[in-house]
C-alpha cells in the first residue's frame, strides 16, 4: 500500500515545481522530500520524476500518480473534517492566509478572540497577495484564506473552494490638504483624475491591476506596495493614491479624502476548501473573522 505521506510529498514536487520550494511547503528538508519520492519510486516500480534543468518535473506515470494524490488528499481532508465535526470541539491546527491590509486589520482581533474562546485550538498567519494565498489554500498548506478582489480585477474561485463575503471596502481618493481636490463639495468624477502624478502599488499587485482598468492610461511614478507609505508620499505632497478605507484606520496630518464617483469598492471574501466545511476550528474561525469585521467596518 503506497503511504500517505510519500503521496504528499510527490503533490507537492507536482505543485512547486523543485525539491527546495516542495520541503518548503511541507516544512521538512530536501533531502527528505527525494527520500519519499525515492521509496515512492520504489514502491510503485515505476520512474515518476526526472530532471529537467533546475528543476525537475513529472514523467507520464508521475502526472498520473499526482492526480489521484490530489484526490486522496482531498479525501483524508474531508474524513479528518467529518471526525472533527463529530466531536463538535475546536481544537487543533488553523492556518490562515490573508493580503497584508487584512493581516493588519483584521486578524489580530479575530486571533485574540480564538486564543480567548478556544485554548486548545493553535493559529498561524501567513500573509501573501491574494493569488498565492489563493494558490496555498487549493494546495492545502492553509486552511482558510482571506483575499481582497475589485469587480474590473475579480478573483476566479478553483473547484472545490467555498467562499463567503465579509463585506465590501470602500476606496476614497487620497490627496495633499491643499490639493484642488481637497475641499470638493461632493464626489468626483473618474475623468476628472486624469493628469494628476499617482502613487499606487507595484505591477502584479491586485490593486496595480484594478487601477489601470478603471482609469486607463495612468502612468504612476510612485510604485510602492504598503499603503502607509503611499500615505507618507501623499502627506508630502508628492502625488495623489486610491486607497481602501480598511487600509487607512487613521490618517496622517496634511492629508484629505475626497470621495469618487462611481463609488469604487473591494470585496473580501474568506474562502476554504468545501472538504474541510464540517471542521468546527473552521467555523470558529470564519466567526472570529466576521466580528472582526464588524468592529472595523460595521
Amino acid at each position: 500500500m503506497i503511504e500517505v505521506g510519500r503521496l504528499r510529498a510527490l503533490d507537492a514536487v507536482a505543485s512547486y515545481g523543485t525539491v527546495l520550494a516542495a520541503s518548503a511547503a511541507l516544512h521538512c528538508t530536501p533531502s527528505a522530500v527525494s527520500q519519499q519520492i525515492g521509496k515512492l519510486e520504489r514502491e510503485t516500480g515505476a520512474t515518476l520524476v526526472e530532471k529537467d534543468g533546475r528543476r525537475i518535473r513529472l514523467t507520464e506515470a508521475g502526472r498520473v500518480l499526482a492526480a489521484h494524490a490530489a484526490t486522496v488528499l482531498a479525501a483524508l481532508d474531508a474524513a479528518e473534517a467529518a471526525l472533527a465535526a463529530q466531536r463538535d470541539t475546536v481544537t487543533g491546527r488553523v492556518t490562515v492566509a490573508a493580503f497584508a491590509t487584512a493581516c493588519r486589520g483584521l486578524l489580530p482581533y479575530a486571533l485574540h478572540r480564538l486564543a480567548a474562546d478556544h485554548p486548545d485550538l493553535r493559529t498561524g498567519l501567513m500573509e501573501g497577495d491574494p493569488h498565492h494565498a489563493l494558490d496555498l489554500l487549493q494546495r492545502g498548506h492553509v486552511d482558510l484564506a482571506v483575499l481582497d478582489d475589485w469587480p474590473e480585477a475579480a478573483l476566479t474561485w478553483p473547484p472545490g473552494i467555498a467562499t463567503t463575503e465579509l463585506g465590501l471596502d470602500v476606496a476614497d481618493l487620497v490627496v495633499p490638504s491643499g490639493h484642488r481636490l481637497a475641499s470638493a463639495a461632493g464626489p468626483v468624477r473618474r475623468d476628472q483624475l486624469r493628469g494628476e502624478r499617482w502613487i499606487a502599488a507595484p505591477p502584479g499587485a491586485i490593486c496595480y491591476e484594478w487601477l489601470m482598468r478603471v482609469l486607463p492610461g495612468v502612468e504612476p511614478d510612485f510604485l510602492v506596495g504598503e499603503f502607509e507609505t503611499q500615505l507618507t508620499l501623499v502627506a508630502a505632497g508628492l502625488g495623489v493614491a486610491m486607497l481602501p478605507r480598511l487600509a487607512r484606520p487613521t490618517l496622517p496630518a496634511g492629508v484629505a479624502t475626497v470621495a469618487v464617483a462611481p463609488r469604487p469598492t473591494r470585496r473580501v471574501t474568506v474562502a476554504w476548501r468545501a472538504a474541510s466545511a464540517a471542521r468546527p476550528a473552521l467555523r470558529a474561525t470564519v466567526a472570529a473573522l466576521r466580528e472582526s469585521w464588524a468592529r472595523s467596518y460595521g
